[in-house]
């Protein structure tokens, strides 16, 4: 029989410490192995599209793209590719939002050294995976509606509007963020204007607290 070849792996997170110790983790199991990491949200789905790994373990908060806003465009790209959210934030509004992003799991840092071996074979598998404390039947009742098309609690604004949030709130010009997203200076300012509009905003400032308590950016 063939040598199993090991699960390949992409790794994003803004810090590199974590970073060093999650790749500890993973390159220490004989069936798992790091290939790519950057510490860029942006970046990771660049990454992704250049290394095609099986798995991506993502960071919630990273520069230009978050974690959350980078597996939605994984999951459009490449829908075989398994994802993994890697977070401090015990939070059941990330936690949903990961599963609406293509995450097969959420992973606790502070636990990651007991349970992200565990959840990267489980996600491989094809198998959800849940930081002890939830409940499974939360996420059966969650897929169940939206098998049905039940509405799910709306958010204000449009993943790409919410791509143009983080983009100024980091401080970014119309013109470096149309270039980033490859639309047009003109439709990053109607995005801009919506954006004040809709979350009843006044300028640059007040976009910028509003994305740090929406947890797009650190503060």
């Amino acid at each position: 029989m063939g040598e199993v070849r090991p699960t390949r792996i992409l790794l994003a997170d803004d810090h590199a410490l974590v970073r060093r110790g999650v790749r500890l983790i993973l390159d220490n199991e004989p069936d798992l192995c790091v290939v790519a990491e950057t510490a860029d949200g942006a970046e990771a789905v660049a990454q992704a599209r250049t290394e095609r790994p099986d798995l991506a373990i993502l960071d919630i908060a990273m520069p230009r793209l978050t974690g959350l806003q980078a597996a939605r465009e994984m999951s459009r790209l490449m829908p075989e590719m398994r994802i993994l959210i890697l977070t401090m934030y015990d939070n059941e509004q990330y936690f949903f939002e990961a599963l609406k992003a293509g995450a097969s799991g959420y992973v606790l840092k502070s636990v990651a050294d007991r349970d992200l071996v565990e959840a990267c074979r489980a996600a491989v598998r094809g198998e959800p995976f849940l930081y002890p404390g939830a409940v499974n039947a939360l996420i059966r009742n969650y897929l169940e509606r939206v098998a049905r098309g039940d509405d799910q609690p709306g958010r204000t604004i449009t993943d790409r509007e919410e791509e143009v949030l983080k983009l100024v709130a980091e401080g970014y010009s119309s013109k470096q963020i149309a270039d980033l997203l490859f639309i047009s200076v003109k439709t990053v300012e109607r995005h801009r204007a919506n954006l004040l509009q809709k979350l009843g905003l006044r300028d640059r400032l007040e976009l910028t607290r509003y994305a740090i308590r929406a947890g797009l950016i650190e503060p």
